[in-house]
């Protein structure tokens, strides 16, 4: 791995902290300031729409210029949208903002890889992105759920500028100026990412020019036999990890009896989960062998499931641990594979933004379905239940769909599969 891939790897796990570490600070502000609780879903709703409506955009965007000053673009619009919420702006309007940035930041930050480096390391880059990011998700979690506790605020309170009041005054408030840190070190990380040589094309002045090539490479994407079963798989897996964050926050909360500070830290372990599966599919599972990890999605629906039964800490520490783990041995090949076949057909930018529209609607789609489920009072193990059948029952079809692509056309997928294997584009 290069010396500009570490500098990728420091910005992105700095400003994915921030992410999460103001996700959890939001919610509270929704509790505890506005007393708006129902609203807490809806976090991750205005923060995923900005990926759905400028998918067509901004994978043109993040191929029109070195990706490091799309990514530094991209960290200043998140800097923005914490400093809203600063500055009283509603925690729904402020936090979309964040995933406008974020909607940005996508593309470059994945297209990247496949610039810097051969379609036969993209499983391990992969690998050590994704457990990364769940490291930052950890830790962002937990950094969010530390800031928020009352004494933690009350020291941050101490912190005061001699003739200058900043009118920051609630716990929340406290927490998010100084997560706004980690937004700035980040962006302080963007600037030193290496421009890789790739010739990149301006972007198109008509809009419906753009619109039109987003779909045509959507249709080029899941008309690939490969790409179509990838893609479906990673649109499920952050469908449901957006989905899951917020019910593992309400299981903790009456299962458990947690506080948000404390239930936060739940989510950190499944994450931590993640990041073990993302490491053991680096080392066992080359991305020619990547369809074989299909099975594993499945079980992660299963593990959701036996949450219903759980009451202990120790027993829901593993068991949210096992959840993790699954889905981060499962997605991690999908990805890698996903890259390796949009960078072929499509294009780096473009490749992710496709995923990222996908995976996207997926999110609103499973996350405003769970608002609508606590809107009809229907019980959080209801919403497990549910969910957890939801997750197997989809990866089950997958399974089955790949297998009919393999009875027809078998000889096309080992072809491809030959040449992601053999492939050394730069």
């Amino acid at each position: 791995m290069t010396r500009g891939f570490y500098i990728i790897m420091a910005a992105q796990f700095f400003s994915a902290l921030a992410d999460n570490a103001l996700l959890i600070a939001a919610i509270s502000l929704l509790i505890d300031v506005l007393h708006r609780p129902d609203f807490s879903p809806l976090l991750k709703f205005y923060f995923t729409i900005s990926y759905v409506l400028l998918a067509p955009f901004v994978g043109a965007f993040a191929d029109s210029m070195p990706k490091g000053r799309v990514m530094f673009i991209s960290n200043s619009i998140k800097i923005v949208g914490c400093l809203l919420l600063l500055f009283k702006v509603h925690p729904l309007l402020a936090y979309g903002i964040v995933g406008l940035g974020a909607a940005a930041y996508s593309p470059a930050k994945y297209g990247i890889l496949t610039e810097l480096l051969p379609a036969k390391h993209l499983v391990l880059a992969n690998a050590w992105i994704e457990g990364l990011t769940v490291g930052a998700i950890i830790l962002g979690t937990a950094v969010g759920g530390i800031l928020i506790n009352p004494h933690v605020s009350s020291l941050l309170a101490l912190i005061d500028i001699p003739g200058i009041d900043t009118g920051i005054n609630t716990p929340p408030e406290m927490a998010i100026s100084a997560i706004g840190f980690f937004y700035v070190l980040a962006a302080g990380f963007n600037l030193f990412v290496p421009n890789t040589g790739v010739d990149h094309k301006p972007v198109h002045r008509n809009p419906w020019y753009l619109v039109r090539d987003f779909t045509h490479c959507m249709k080029l994407l899941w008309s690939d036999k490969l790409g179509q079963i990838s893609l479906a798989v990673t649109t499920l897996f952050w469908a449901a990890g957006a989905t899951l964050q917020f019910i593992v926050l309400d299981w903790a909360k009456t299962a458990m009896h947690l506080p948000l500070d404390k239930a936060s830290m739940l989510q950190g372990v499944v994450a931590f989960g993640v990041a073990a599966g993302a490491v053991l599919a680096a080392r066992m599972v080359p991305i020619q062998q990547s369809m074989k990890v299909l099975p594993v999605g499945a079980l992660m629906g299963v593990f959701v499931i036996a949450m219903i039964g759980v009451n202990s800490m120790p027993i829901a520490l593993i068991l949210m641990t096992l959840i993790g783990a699954a889905a981060g041995f499962f997605v991690v090949p999908m990805n890698a594979l996903l890259q390796h076949r949009g960078h072929i057909l499509v294009g780096a930018g473009h490749s992710i933004a496709v995923q990222n529209f996908n995976e996207n609607a997926g999110i609103l789609v499973m996350v405003g379905t769970y608002y609508l489920l606590l809107q009809a009072d229907v019980s959080v193990n209801g919403v497990v239940v549910i969910f957890g059948l939801f997750v197997t029952a989809t990866m089950l079809m997958v399974m089955n769909w790949h297998r009919c692509n393999v009875t027809r056309h078998g000889v096309e997928i080992e072809k491809l599969m030959d040449v992601a294997r053999n492939s050394s584009h730069p």
